[in-house]
């Protein structure tokens, strides 16, 4: 099954989690990993990131990295939001991850940002086909979607995350009226304007997902029940709880949050902000409770990536060798002719494994001459004409994932001369290969140029074949058919085969052949 880790490089926590995809593209995960790093923190009055929180998110990140690898995750898709997208040395942050951990992190957008949260929202509770308010509280952002069942209609990102309020508006603890005063203008004045861009002002449902949705949770069910919460998801909570929450946040000291049942230590000093944000937005729309999904930005990457990715998802599944699939995936992006390219490299292989005694060569070459078999006719992706070069182009600049570069020039070499002109030291993409290899691409070219004629109708006349190696070499046909045609063709590719194999070859036919292609 496909593997994928997603990490997500927040302003507040760093989290990861490593799924498998399962054959109906659903995904199961196997383990989550989160470290509360707080990269945001300072961030947001300085707009730059402080040493400290980078060199703390750094060794998170390569332990995760490592960890995922160990695991044997080695695509891994990473994601920075708010802290990274918005500081003056974000940058500089993703290339020191890069370089200490080879990674590829992706800033996205808030617009992005909430197209995700969306996302795995929507595949964690049954949206109705009205709209339905979501609302993801972080430490620098905060993302409001409105959507349904089928998609997201609207979103905006809001300058309000919890970590961000509170380095702005919190300087001392417990803060003051007029800090509370002045953070909760702010929060007033953007959550009216975002709602007033939105088509709609009448929302089914509100629903509220983030690590600070989820601590606020817990200490609400703790208060209610005295019981721990067992499940996050579709878990609802009132205003009125939130607000007491809020209440006793606002005149505690920091000392004093901390002993809050259900309270998670590292979010003391920002979940008041973030209640406060909650409860505001129920005040604006009216809504008295709100459901909490357990689902954000995380689950969203992965149901992108299936969407995005089914065609090569299938084929891991159907493939499990890497170099074979990722062979036959590059073949189907190029929509090549399979039913012909797979009777090629069979009798491509047939001629191989007949004609060993003159070779000598083993398994790893005649793999080779398979791949190139199945990839010598996607060219015509690009034009009919000289389409044999546009093939060795095609294979040359692909990502064939568990080739190396130098297997990857023999195919794209064998594929290159399974036609027109016979191979020559000038011809540049020859030319740069060591001897061994410019030698091994005429023996595999010579087979590979008899096997496509075999197979010149494309209707597979040639069912199979046997050889006798002897001088001249005779090949004995299986038809299934008329093979003029494909003798005809053969007879005009065998120029390579009698050059490399220093001996005539000739073609008869048999009435029919045993399955080891032994004349019956």
């Amino acid at each position: 099954m496909a593997k994928l880790a997603v990490l997500d490089i927040g302003t507040n926590s760093i989290h990861m989690v490593l799924a498998e995809v399962e054959p109906d593209f659903s995904y199961k995960v196997l383990d989550r990993f989160k470290d509360m790093t707080r990269l945001g923190d300072g961030a947001f009055k300085t707009r730059r990131l402080s040493e400290a929180a980078m060199t703390r998110a750094l060794e998170v990140i390569r332990t995760l990295a490592t960890l995922a690898h160990n695991k044997g995750y080695d695509r891994i898709k990473a994601v920075a939001t708010s802290a990274v997208r918005e500081a003056k040395n974000g940058g500089e942050f993703i290339e020191e991850i890069a370089r200490q951990t080879k990674l590829r992190v992706r800033v996205v957008t808030g617009q992005e940002e909430a197209r995700l949260i969306y996302l795995g929202v929507r595949h964690s509770m049954d949206l109705s086909d009205q709209p339905t308010l979501v609302v993801d509280v972080g430490g620098g952002s905060v993302e409001l979607m409105v959507g349904n069942r089928e998609a997201m209609a609207q979103a905006q990102s809001l300058k309000l995350g919890a970590i961000r309020l509170k380095d702005i508006y919190l300087r001392q603890d417990p803060p003051t009226k007029a800090m509370l005063k002045k953070m909760q203008q702010a929060i007033d004045q953007q959550l009216k304007e975002a709602l007033r861009q939105f088509k709609t002002t009448s929302f089914e449902r509100l629903v509220a997902t983030s690590g600070m949705a989820a601590n606020l949770t817990e200490v609400i069910y703790l208060r209610r029940t005295g019981r721990p919460l067992t499940q996050l998801n579709l878990t609802r909570i009132t205003r009125k709880e939130i607000q007491a929450v809020e209440s006793l946040l606002t005149h505690a000291s920091f000392k004093d949050r901390l002993a809050i049942p259900g309270l998670d230590p590292k979010r003391a000093d920002t979940l008041l902000p973030a209640a406060m944000v909650f409860r505001s937005l129920m005040d604006r729309t009216g809504h008295e409770q709100m459901t909490v999904s357990d689902k954000a930005i995380r689950e969203g990457l992965i149901y992108d990536f299936i969407a995005r990715h089914k065609d090569r998802i299938r084929t891991e599944q159907e493939i499990p060798n890497v170099r074979r699939r990722n062979v036959v995936y590059l073949a189907r992006r190029c929509h090549y002719p399979q039913v012909h390219a797979d009777h090629v490299a069979f009798l491509a292989t047939r001629l191989f494994d007949q004609t060993a005694p003159l070779h000598g060569l083993g398994e790893r070459e005649r793999e080779w001459l398979e791949y190139a078999a199945i990839l010598h006719d996607i060219g015509y992706l690009i034009n009919s004409r000289q389409h044999h070069k546009h093939a060795y182009y095609l294979i040359m600049h692909s990502d064939l994932y568990g080739l190396t570069a130098d297997e990857v020039e023999i195919i794209a070499n064998v594929a290159r001369y399974h036609r027109r002109a016979l191979p020559r030291d000038t011809h540049a993409g020859l030319a740069q290969l060591p001897p061994k290899n410019r030698k091994m691409v005429l023996t595999l070219s010579a087979l590979l140029r008899i096997a496509d004629a075999l197979d010149r109708s494309q209707f597979s006349v040639i069912q199979d074949l046997r050889v006798s190696v002897g001088e001249p070499l005779r090949v004995t046909l299986k038809t299934g058919g008329d093979p003029e045609l494909e003798i005809w063709s053969a007879r005009n590719r065998s120029d390579l085969f009698e050059k490399v194999f220093k001996r005539p070859i000739q073609f008869e036919t048999a009435g029919s052949l045993t399955r080891e292609g032994v004349p019956a």
